[in-house]
């Protein structure tokens, strides 16, 4: 990851250690951290166990009702959350596993990962990014994200 990326990782936690967290402002950061152009945030319904949307970004409108609200298992964010590891796909619109649900498919992103935000093993939530090109990322880039999302899981309790 470059020093810039390492920079805006930091930028991200701070956004997390405020009063009340914008997080619209958080999910556009990291989106532009890891030179996404897409993603979603997901808080867990503790009673419901379902994924709620919490904020995205580049989204068409028709999509929003389909993914407002995610069961564990379902879709990418769902096996995220249900695995509480990372999801990832090389290119989602050559998927044929399964994992993405078709809607997903409608975003015109390839490269996309999501993550589970978690704390001492306890699933809050998913954050989920996705490039407009075919990507792997790297296990630094995982290994980031994964923090972000433990950091997002503290904000929660705060």
């Amino acid at each position: 990851m470059s020093e810039k990326k390492g920079s805006t990782v930091e930028v991200i936690l701070s956004d997390l250690n405020v009063t009340t967290v914008d997080w619209q402002r958080v999910l556009e950061n990291v989106i532009a951290c890891f030179d996404c152009t897409t993603g979603t945030l997901h808080f867990l319904d503790q009673e419901t166990e379902l994924l709620q949307i919490q904020a995205h970004k580049g989204i068409p409108p028709f999509l929003i009702p389909k993914l407002s609200t995610i069961p564990i298992g379902k879709g990418m964010a769902g096996i995220a959350a249900e695995r509480k590891e990372a999801v990832e796909m090389c290119n989602l619109q050559t998927d044929d596993s399964g994992v993405a649900r078709p809607a997903a498919k409608e975003t015109k992103v390839e490269g996309s990962i999501a993550v589970p935000m978690l704390l001492d093993g306890k699933l809050y939530g998913t954050l989920g990014i996705a490039k407009p090109v075919p990507y792997d990322f790297t296990e630094e880039e995982r290994r980031n994200l994964l923090e972000i999302g433990e950091a997002m899981s503290k904000a929660l309790l705060a």
